[in-house]
């Protein structure tokens, strides 16, 4: 329940926009992925390599191409996990959320962002100090609106009620969802049309398994082959293979790439507002963009995902 609204696909700046990346290459995404209407770019703090690296990036970005469009853009950055020494450094604390908030704003030359997030929920620390820091950020004018990341359906009634007590509601909820990855769908959708949250998912191709780059095999330089930040290993690329090429062969007959169906896929759900996806490229990005294109399924064809997913 608000007033802003989001594109239907998000762009995210977890992969591609760290210190260790082409800048060239990043900054050419980010300015065709605004030219085709993406208006929300997510960065959280501790995104790179190095952690906060990617702020940086888009900081150089907004200075050289996208300050004369701020007020055109929705920039959103999270603090949660560990990104400085010592026990301030991570989790839910007052101390580190905005202390980290500062932090980010100083790394993108910006004055305040739109939306400021809690990464992941602290169960060390209250809830209501946690969400205080998210009222105070907006009351600072340092965001305009709170969000909240990864929460279970419990934590994110609870969350949502502290602040809307506070007179600061949260806005949206961004949880991991993709074919493979269906936990939202066991109480959290639910809670998000009670409570009038949105959902942004992240990982909505599950790492790269729902598009065509693994069918025959695991290319060399592939995210699966990495061992810095391990989110996806060959075993996972392994036990789910076949059920990729069937997905693969369904996508083909509703005249879409597998990436394409599986984005359309997770925005059926009408308690998705957007879909998060990074970019390697700009022929990539335009690739996955083009999802909207056909979002429609019939219910065949949903009963055929389902028995795919479920083989």
């Amino acid at each position: 329940r608000s007033g802003l609204k989001l594109p239907l696909i998000s762009l995210g700046f977890w992969y591609n926009f760290g210190g260790l990346d082409s800048f060239e290459n990043g900054r050419a995404i980010a300015r065709r992925a605004f030219d085709m209407g993406v208006t929300h770019f997510d960065l959280a703090n501790n995104y790179g390599p190095p952690p906060g690296s990617a702020e940086e990036t888009f900081g150089q970005l907004m200075k050289k191409d996208f300050h004369p469009y701020r007020d055109e853009l929705i920039i959103s950055t999270k603090a949660g996990y560990d990104m400085w020494p010592g026990p301030y450094g991570e989790w839910g604390s007052r101390k580190y959320l905005l202390a980290s908030l500062d932090q980010s704003l100083k790394r993108m030359g910006l004055d305040y962002v739109d939306i400021f997030s809690s990464h992941r929920p602290d169960l060390e620390t209250p809830m209501e100090e946690t969400m205080s820091a998210l009222d105070s950020a907006v009351r600072q004018g340092k965001a305009l609106y709170v969000g909240i990341s990864s929460y279970s359906p419990d934590q994110t009634r609870e969350a949502a009620k502290i602040l809307r007590q506070m007179g600061t509601p949260c806005l949206i909820h961004q949880p991991s969802y993709n074919m493979f990855d269906r936990w939202v769908e066991n109480g959290l959708l639910n809670v998000l049309e009670q409570e009038g949250l949105g959902a942004i998912v992240f990982s909505p191709l599950a790492q790269g398994q729902l598009t065509d780059r693994y069918l025959n095999g695991i290319p060399a330089g592939a995210r699966a082959t990495k061992t810095d930040r391990v989110w996806l290993t060959p075993d996972d690329i392994n036990s789910n293979i076949d059920k990729i090429r069937k997905l693969n062969d369904l996508a083909q007959k509703r005249g879409q790439k597998l990436s394409q169906m599986a984005l359309a896929w997770v925005l059926r759900k009408p308690q998705v507002t957007s879909a998060l996806i990074g970019a390697s490229s700009v022929k990539q990005l335009d690739e996955n963009l083009a999802a909207i294109n056909n979002l429609s399924f019939s219910k065949a064809e949903l009963d055929k995902i389902e028995a795919v997913l479920k083989s």
